[in-house]
């Protein structure tokens, strides 16, 4: 049977297909480092399962409206509220079964045929695929690692075109841990302004921020911004709820209630099981995401600091300020990422992302989702590995 033009044009998931393999070697009972993870390796906290449990005793287990229930979307008001200082009322929130499919209903609802959707690089993998599912086109921005992988406001301008209706913007970054500060986001938000450019703030990773920094999220920065802005969020990252598939976005009402008419025909309601467990979440305190961020900032310092003593010879990097990756530039070894990481994974038993999906083929993307002992195990076996290549390096020159 023909596929539709639209899927043919839409590339598989690199980091689903990797970190697959990954989970069939470990059952094989092979050793393997998983640095492939985009989720968090603590449990999800007691008191939101335990909602979830009394949700189920409750009987809580019917359909809810399409958008979430009004309860769960006052909750989010009122996060928006005490956390980014943003107002949106909820009805202009709609509540979606995990931040991609917040992401992908809003692309679908505001792009139409041929539309230009700019993407900076490196970007999550998912967003040029979303854009071609809406038959837009993903217009790539190059940014540079001398420049900390941040957009040059010059080559912003310069990008827009009058098929430009939306920028995407991920602060704090998969796959490089980028964080915009105040300031630089104050100047992209002066562009899109003027220029008339939605944007679309993916905001998944803001608890998730190292070095006494705090997320700014561009909607805050003004009337005018934040009537262009559509905020996307959700649980999955900061709560470790990434299988309960809530995540959540706001915006102009407009555009909201057609989001909510594409969910009624698309999903209906996120689970409702879930929602409960989401309203818990929202009540633990500002101690839970310390404990996390502390985690993940002690997990990230371990790998810095070994990176500079012992493998700056064969690679480079941009020092990650939130999230939980590093993106290596391994363009030394002369391999390409996808290259590269099937002899990591297929030699040493580590998955890494290959950088390639995210836009740049001279870097691979790690996860610092898992333990300390893990970590320092998948270096050693990094460091070996790019001695291996060196050497082989050395050998084919002497041939």
């Amino acid at each position: 049977m023909e596929l539709s033009s639209r899927i043919k044009n839409v590339s598989s998931s690199a980091t689903l297909q990797i970190t697959s393999r990954a989970k069939t070697l470990l059952k094989e009972g092979k050793d393997v480092v998983n640095f492939a993870a985009g989720e968090p390796d603590f449990d999800t906290p007691i008191p939101i399962k335990e909602a979830a449990i009394k949700a189920i005793q409750d009987g809580f287990t019917k359909y809810t409206p399409s958008a979430g229930t009004p309860e769960l979307r006052q909750k989010i008001s009122e996060k928006f509220k005490k956390d980014n200082n943003l107002e949106y009322s909820p009805e202009q929130i709609v509540v979606s079964c995990g931040a991609k499919h917040s992401l992908y209903n809003l692309i679908q609802v505001l792009i139409d045929k041929n539309d230009q959707v700019l993407i900076p690089s490196p970007f999550w993998l998912s967003y040029p695929e979303m854009v071609k599912l809406a038959q837009g086109k993903p217009v790539i921005l190059e940014t540079r690692q001398k420049d900390g992988y941040k957009i040059d406001i010059d080559k912003l301008s310069k990008k827009i075109s009058l098929s430009t209706k939306l920028l995407i913007l991920n602060s704090p970054s998969n796959p490089a841990g980028i964080v915009y500060s105040r300031q630089e986001l104050e100047k992209i938000a002066q562009v899109c302004v003027e220029k008339k450019i939605a944007v679309i703030s993916d905001e998944i990773y803001e608890k998730i921020i190292f070095d006494n920094q705090e997320h700014c999220s561009i909607a805050s920065l003004g009337k005018d911004i934040y009537g262009l802005t559509f905020v996307v969020n959700g649980v999955s990252k900061s709560f470790s709820m990434t299988g309960w598939r809530i995540g959540y976005m706001a915006g102009d009402r407009d555009v909201i209630a057609a989001v909510n008419r594409l969910q009624d025909h698309a999903t209906s309601n996120p689970a409702s099981i879930s929602q409960k467990a989401t309203e818990a979440a929202f009540s633990l305190d500002q101690n839970y995401f310390n404990q996390i961020k502390n985690t993940f900032q002690q997990r990230r310092d371990l790998i810095v600091n070994y990176l500079d003593s012992k493998l700056l010879k064969f690679i480079s990097y941009v020092k990650p300020q939130g999230a939980f990756y590093i993106f290596i530039n391994i363009s030394k070894t002369k391999l390409d990422s996808l290259i590269f990481t099937k002899r990591f994974l297929d030699e040493y038993n580590v998955a890494a992302i290959p950088g390639e999906p995210f836009g740049f083929s001279s870097c691979i993307r790690i996860s610092f989702a898992t333990s300390l002992d893990q970590i320092k195990k998948g270096l050693e076996r990094l460091e070996f590995f790019l001695i291996k290549l060196k050497t082989e390096k050395l050998q084919a020159n002497l041939s």
